[in-house]
Formats: C-alpha cells, structure tokens, sequence
C-alpha cells in the first residue's frame, strides 16, 4: 500500500519538475534498490534546473567536473547517501553549517541535509541510496524550498 500511495503521489508531484521524464524512468528509479552515481546527477541536476548536458553519462561528467561529487565516484557506482547529500547541496547552491562552509564535504552535506530534515528516518552516511528514497529526497528539498523553508 506504501508503494501505491508514494507511487500515485510522485506521478501527481514529480511531472512539475521533472517534465522531460517518462512514466518509465520513474517506475525504474522506483524499483532500483540502489541507484548508481550517474541516475542520481541526472535526476538531480534536472531538478536544480541545470540542463549543461544531454544524458546520464554527461550530466555525470558535468556534476564530476564542477566539484559536485566524491572524489571517488563512479558513474555506475553506487551512490552513497552522503554522496549524494553533497551532489545535492552543490548543484542547489545550498549554503550549510559552519562545519560544511569549512570542509564542504559528503559527509556534512549529509548532516545538513538530516538538520533541514530533507533526509529523514533511520539512514547514515554511507548506506546505498534507493531510487524511492532519491525521488523522496528531491521532492522534499523542492517543497522546502517552495515554502520558503530553506
């Protein structure tokens, strides 16, 4: 029933934002139990409105080249929640905490993003990212920030 409700709930939300995006890509990202770092820029840099690149492959590149992912990351690798915490605090141009304006790294940008309540429940660090969960998180940080919240 979780899945009916989020499902029924991003095709009425997510098309605002993501208009370019197919009933298709959605339902893939939906049942992907980890997303792997190129999936996670293209969604990501859609939403922030970025469009400097054509596909998954480039908008990975464009995100790799601006800073805007671990040092580490592979486009087919696994994304990390911190990892993308940063890829999302760096493309929204999000300022952060004291300890994130001194280190701007993965793992503060995750703590910023647990602070504003933009990731939320149990989660760390370094556990893999769902598709859901990437779709909640972007959904929630445009509703933050539609609000005026952030």
């Amino acid at each position: 029933m979780k899945i009916f409700y989020t499902t029924i709930f991003l095709f009425l939300v997510v098309p605002a934002f993501l208009s370019a995006q197919t009933a298709a890509r959605i339902e893939q990202l939906l049942e992907t139990q980890a997303v792997d770092y190129e999936k996670a820029a293209q969604l990501v840099l859609e939403a922030a409105g970025i469009t400097d690149y054509t596909g998954q492959d480039e908008a990975f590149n464009y995100a790799h080249e601006q800073g805007w992912l671990p040092k580490n990351a592979a486009p087919d690798g696994e994304a990390s929640l911190a990892g993308v915490s940063l890829l999302i605090m760096r493309s929204f141009r999000m300022r952060g905490g004291i300890m994130y304006t001194i280190f701007s790294n993965p793992h503060y940008a995750y703590r910023e993003l647990a602070y504003r309540e933009v990731i939320q429940g149990r989660a760390t660090a370094n556990m893999a990212v769902s598709g859901e969960f990437l779709l909640f998180m972007v959904n929630r940080l445009l509703y933050l920030k539609e609000e005026g919240l952030l």
